[in-house]
């Protein structure tokens, strides 16, 4: 089966004004779009057509570039557009809570290192929250590595993801990428974060 382009579950609209529609609808329809239509034709014909893109990223190293690059892209914004939510935001409770708290001693503590790895990726890539031997790591990649892939520098289970690629907020915060970092934290979806976690254990 071809991989396919998800649908969100909310309008374009519906992350304003943090996120705007025009670059919720570009980075979906275009820039994903790509992704999807790129990882099927470098797939085509080969074994990995048969595997889930968890799969494929797992064992990255053994793809050629195109594979990594849209695979990663594919897999990374299929996490980001469940992973934000309208009417969202505010700080987590349960275990996700508790996992943070154990981790960074505070939320305050972890959106502090989160955002600095967000703020401080050289170029485009992601800043992650992921679990790593039971335990909440900060990390980030660059372009559209993640955490699952076998060539990552910190690797474990992303359970949240921001995209920091210029694509992702230049349109309506143009070069403040720390503005954009912080308005994500109004639409981040606590209750598929929570999912995520539960899945990983």
């Amino acid at each position: 089966m071809a991989f396919e382009l998800p649908k969100l579950t909310y309008e374009y609209t519906s992350l304003e004004p943090h996120i705007d529609a025009r670059t919720m609808e570009i980075h979906h329809t275009k820039h994903h779009q790509a992704y999807v239509t790129n990882l099927n034709n470098a797939l085509a014909g080969t074994d990995a057509e048969k595997l889930s893109i968890e799969e494929i990223c797992k064992n990255i190293s053994k793809y050629p570039m195109p594979v990594r690059n849209n695979g990663g892209g594919h897999f990374n914004h299929s996490m980001f557009w469940t992973v934000m939510a309208p009417n969202a935001g505010g700080e987590p409770t349960g275990d996700v809570a508790t996992g943070i708290n154990a981790a960074f001693g505070s939320f305050a503590e972890f959106k502090t290192q989160f955002a600095t790895a967000a703020a401080t990726r050289f170029g485009s890539g992601w800043a992650w929250l992921l679990v790593k031997d039971g335990k909440f790591v900060v990390s980030s990649t660059p372009n559209q590595d993640n955490p699952l892939m076998d060539i990552a520098d910190v690797k474990g289970s992303p359970i949240l993801g921001i995209d920091v690629w210029e694509h992702a907020y230049y349109l309506h915060y143009q070069n403040r990428r720390p503005d954009y970092v912080a308005a994500f934290w109004n639409v981040i979806n606590w209750n598929e974060v929570a999912k995520r976690l539960k899945e990983v254990k």
